[in-house]
């Protein structure tokens, strides 16, 4: 329960630079009286200033400034919540918003919308539109229950009805959602792109895993190849080194030998050709000459047969020889041509064998490097290890982000179960529907007190029918003004009855704004102070009036406001 102690103002509206303070406790019924202008309605405005920032009246924020001081504006309301003390300051020119709880500040780092939200939602627990239907009755600026929209009477109820904690809940909960949206929007996304990862890096590694047995067949392939070009050269070696190394010594030696034997031939035959010169020139010199030319002695016929002969004897011999000799050296040379033409093909041998020895070993070193090159894949088939590391990676990640999305749906899930509670039409219209009879019972109750005598019925849906006795059914605005306030007084009452039957936003408060004075006529007068004075026992009654005749044993207490020098006061009497 709300318990309103004392309310204070300074410099508002047509109050100076001095306070004016009420305490809501000291009488259960109080007066409030004055001439028009004088500040009856002055507290009403203070008290909506203090707590909402704004007056209960249609004027403007800058306008509640007293206009002959012009600053210095303050309003301050104490009252209590459950037994917790809570003061309120307000003020502009300076601006001032202050919220104290038993003695210490509230904190006051949050916006000023969030500070409002603070004593509005957490503290006083109770709207601004609330605070009309339940607190004041008044002619001036009010909106009676019955001229509010559907919303806004479903808002008074659940205030009423302290259900509006599930629009709260709705609220945060649809944030939530939002919330929950955006994640499962994120969710969604990024199992896409792990999908696509995953796709590209399977891609990645069968592409990989081709490229290496392609690569790997044509080194392979080419290995075989070498390896068979090898093995064609070797076998050629095999038979071309057994040739050479057979043949070359022998035909070498063979050769040698017989350069060395025609090289002696050749001396001998050199040697047979120069006797031959010799014997030819001796037998010409004895053929020639018939003495001798040096002495010139005459040459014995039979010496010079017999020189001549023999000299033609020793000729034919060296001739023989000589011819014979020539053979020889024909035979050796011929001997000579073919082993000379053995060596040759021989050195062709060695030389085919030493470039096939040579392409062997640079087709070895071809086959090493290939070798390696299949070594260092199978080596760095670490490439394809992180390939399948990194596709196990990213599958995990998959798995989580799927197990996150089913979170996230059984949220969502629970949320739409939530929502349905929480909507307008889950539980808060099941306790709506349980407290309407109440609210129409009460409401027809008071009617009778007021002697209106029709029947009065909100469905859950905040909208009214009204029957005659007869059962002829009207609506609101077809009823007089003085028939509107008894609805509109008798709907107070119920509202003031079910906040005290939940303990929600009930108050001792009740101000009553020049409500005497508008379409009541006597015996309403009389039927209303009949219901107030059942409110004593734990209701402050502050009724604002100009009728003077209300100053009787009515009420405990009368404030009365007089103007003085232009400034608004108050006077207290009992």
């Amino acid at each position: 329960m709300i318990k309103f102690e004392t309310l204070r103002w300074k410099n508002f509206l047509s109050t100076g630079d001095y306070y004016n303070e009420i305490n809501f406790l000291d009488s259960s019924t109080n007066l409030i009286v004055g001439e028009n202008g004088a500040g009856k309605s002055t507290m009403l405005d203070a008290l909506s200033f203090a707590l909402f920032g704004k007056a209960h009246r249609k004027i403007t924020k800058n306008q509640l400034v007293n206009t002959i001081n012009n600053k210095g504006c303050v309003t301050e309301v104490t009252f209590s919540v459950n037994a917790v003390q809570y003061r309120v300051v307000r003020g502009i020119k300076p601006a001032k918003f202050e919220i104290w709880k038993d003695g210490s500040m509230i904190n006051q780092n949050s916006h000023a919308r969030e500070y409002q939200d603070i004593l509005e939602k957490n503290v006083f627990q109770m709207s601004h539109k609330s605070f009309h239907q339940i607190v004041v009755l008044g002619s001036s600026s009010f909106v009676p229950f019955m001229q509010l929209n559907s919303t806004s009477r479903r808002d008074v109820i659940e205030d009423l009805l302290d259900i509006n904690i599930f629009s709260k809940m709705n609220m945060l909960l649809k944030e939530k959602t939002s919330l929950l949206k955006g994640e499962l929007e994120n969710n969604t996304h990024s199992i896409e792109v792990v999908k696509t990862k995953i796709n590209a890096q399977k891609k990645y590694i069968r592409d990989l895993t081709a490229i290496n047995t392609q690569q790997r067949k044509d080194k392979e392939s080419d290995i075989s190849e070498l390896q068979t070009e090898i093995g064609e050269l070797n076998a050629v070696n095999s038979t071309l080194s057994e040739t050479v190394n057979t043949l070359l010594p022998t035909i070498t030696e063979s050769l040698n030998s017989i350069r060395a034997n025609k090289s002696k031939l050749d001396e001998y035959y050199a040697q047979f050709k120069t006797q031959v010169k010799s014997v030819v020139k001796e037998a010409k010199f004895f053929d020639d000459n018939e003495h001798c030319p040096t002495c010139d002695q005459d040459i014995a016929e039979d010496l010079r047969k017999s020189k001549k002969e023999a000299a033609t004897s020793k000729a034919k011999e060296l001739k023989s020889a000589m011819d014979k000799a020539e053979e020889q050296q024909k035979q050796y040379q011929t001997e000579i041509t073919t082993l000379e033409e053995q060596m040759s093909s021989c050195l062709a041998d060695q030389n085919t064998l030493n470039n096939n020895n040579q392409t062997i070993s640079r087709l070895q070193r071809s086959v090493g490097k290939i070798q390696q090159d299949l070594q260092d894949m199978t080596e760095s088939h670490g490439d394809m290890g992180q390939a399948n590391t990194d596709l196990t990676t990213l599958d995990s990640e998959l798995h989580e982000r799927t197990d996150e999305k089913f979170v996230l749906n059984e949220k969502a899930s629970y949320n739409r179960i939530a929502s349905e509670l929480l909507r307008d039409t889950g539980i808060k219209t099941k306790i709506i529907r349980q407290y309407v009879p109440v609210i129409n019972e009460l409401t027809n109750k008071y009617l009778q007190i007021l002697d209106f005598f029709v029947h009065f019925e909100l469905d859950d849906s905040f909208s009214e029918t009204i029957r005659s006795r007869y059962r002829d059914t009207f609506s609101y605005d077809s009823f007089s003004e003085g028939e509107k306030q008894r609805i509109d007084l008798s709907l107070l009452f119920t509202w003031r009855q079910i906040a005290k039957m939940k303990n929600s936003v009930s108050t001792n408060l009740l101000i009553l704004d020049e409500t005497f004075d508008s379409s009541l006529d006597g015996e309403g007068v009389d039927n209303l102070m009949k219901i107030i004075d059942t409110l004593k026992e734990d209701t402050n009654v502050f009724v604002i009036s100009h009728k003077t005749e209300l100053e009787d044993a009515h009420f405990e207490r009368k404030l009365t406001f007089i103007k003085d020098k232009n400034f608004s006061r108050m006077r207290e009497s009992t």
